[in-house]
């Protein structure tokens, strides 16, 4: 009561209402018509309604409070699935708000509240044997029937490799090898896949180009003439029915190499870029028949064919009256004349203004059969690394890359229909 007069202090024209007075504290006057509070008087009642409501703050204070022990955390394992996992804290709880991160982060550390990073976990093809996109975005083959076939295709030497990497098993190494032509992903990012060093990595892609490479020489893809006539699409047989081959050139582009010899010897007048050129050669039904070595740039079309083995005469790769179809760039007629071997070149003007009607029709019918070429040239640059080039550490394996990229490629359905 003293404190409240102490901090009430009446004045002249303060005006408060009766009913927070007790009756004792009021005095009768001497006229008794009107009662008058004592000096002393103090209000002392008082009726509040109750509105208060607590505070989210307040909130979390008393959920501390009363928390257990074992708190139920979510932790995320490599199986993409939500496990509940206990964690029992050892140190006391720290029921504070905190405003700062720093001071969130000591107050989760304090209650033993942690967060499990997901990793990718290991690459393997037969993870995705039930995946047949997934296998034919990696490698280009249509399943895993279709992956394992060119596997052992390879032979038992992939067991007999000279480095060999207990940390993958061989087609795990292979399937490396594919995804890094067919989608010519970085070193670092097929380590992080198959959770290996990037060391091993490129000793393992070494490895293998050169290990399919030879062994994907061995197979003669030269077919025999029968083999050529009795596969032959029905139109191209009765227009162009002598064509043992389709002709045509490719270049691949590479990085600017840093030696200025090796920049003038693999420059292309044609693409503007460095490149790797190489001659390829197709059946009148689709499948490669020859893969040329790839030399730079720079070099020509005539000078290719002067060094591979289709002028060779040991191997006997004609036989007389044979026709080979090509783009009119490759002027190779006198190479082939020896041998008896026509070359089917669309028809040059030499001085003429147009070309005869005959002449007209003859060169359509060529240019709708040489697209057979470039189809298959086209399909063969689906390796990602053909068309987005070669870096200056894989350019000692360039040609052979080249050599694997388009010998794949006759693992696959045929390009050209019955009656094409």
């Amino acid at each position: 009561m003293d404190e409240r007069k102490r901090l009430w202090r009446p004045g002249r024209f303060d005006v408060v209402c009766y009913a927070h007075f007790l009756a004792s504290d009021y005095k009768t006057t001497l006229l008794g018509d009107r009662s008058r509070l004592k000096e002393d008087a103090v209000p002392s009642i008082f009726t509040f309604t109750s509105s208060y409501e607590e505070s989210p703050r307040e909130k979390r204070f008393k959920k501390r409070q009363t928390q257990p022990e074992n708190v139920p955390v979510i932790s995320f394992q490599e199986t993409d699935c939500l496990q509940e996992v206990e964690v029992k804290s050892t140190e006391p709880e720290v029921p504070v708000d905190c405003d700062d991160y720093q001071d969130q982060e000591r107050v989760l550390q304090d209650q033993g509240i942690q967060c499990e990073i997901p990793t990718f976990g290991k690459l393997s093809v037969e993870s995705l044997m039930n995946n047949d996109k997934i296998i034919n975005f990696y490698t280009g083959f249509q399943d895993y029937n279709h992956f394992m076939m060119f596997f052992h295709c390879l032979g038992p030497s992939v067991d007999e490799l000279t480095y060999q990497c207990s940390l993958l098993h061989p087609k795990d190494q292979l399937f490396m090898t594919l995804i890094k032509l067919r989608q010519d992903k970085e070193d670092l990012e097929l380590s992080m896949l198959f959770n290996v060093s990037e060391s091993t990595v490129s000793r393992i892609i070494i490895t293998w180009i050169n290990f399919m490479y030879f062994q994907l020489k061995e197979i003669n893809i030269w077919p025999a003439p029968a083999v050529i006539h009795e596969y032959m699409p029905q139109d191209f047989n009765s227009k162009f029915p002598n064509t043992r081959v389709i002709l045509d050139a490719t270049e691949i582009p590479i990085e600017r190499p840093s030696h200025v010899n090796c920049q003038s010897v693999t420059w292309s007048n044609y693409k503007h870029k460095n490149t790797l050129k190489t001659m390829i050669g197709c059946s009148p039904k689709g499948a490669i028949t020859f893969i040329s070595d790839s030399y730079g740039g720079s070099a020509s079309d005539r000078q290719i064919i002067e060094k591979s083995c289709l002028l060779e005469p040991t191997l006997n790769l004609f036989e007389k009256g044979d026709s080979i179809m090509a783009d009119r760039g490759i002027m190779v007629q006198d190479l082939f004349a020896n041998q008896d071997v026509h070359i089917n070149t669309p028809t040059l003007l030499k001085g003429k203004s147009q070309l005869d009607p005959d002449e007209v029709v003859h060169d359509r019918r060529v240019a709708s059969k040489r697209i057979h070429i470039e189809r298959v040239i086209g399909l063969s640059k689906s390796f990602k690394i053909l068309k987005h080039g070669i870096s200056n550490s894989k350019l000692q394996l360039g040609s052979r890359i080249i050599f694997i990229c388009f010998a794949i490629s006759n693992f696959r359905r045929n390009i050209v229909p019955k009656n094409a």
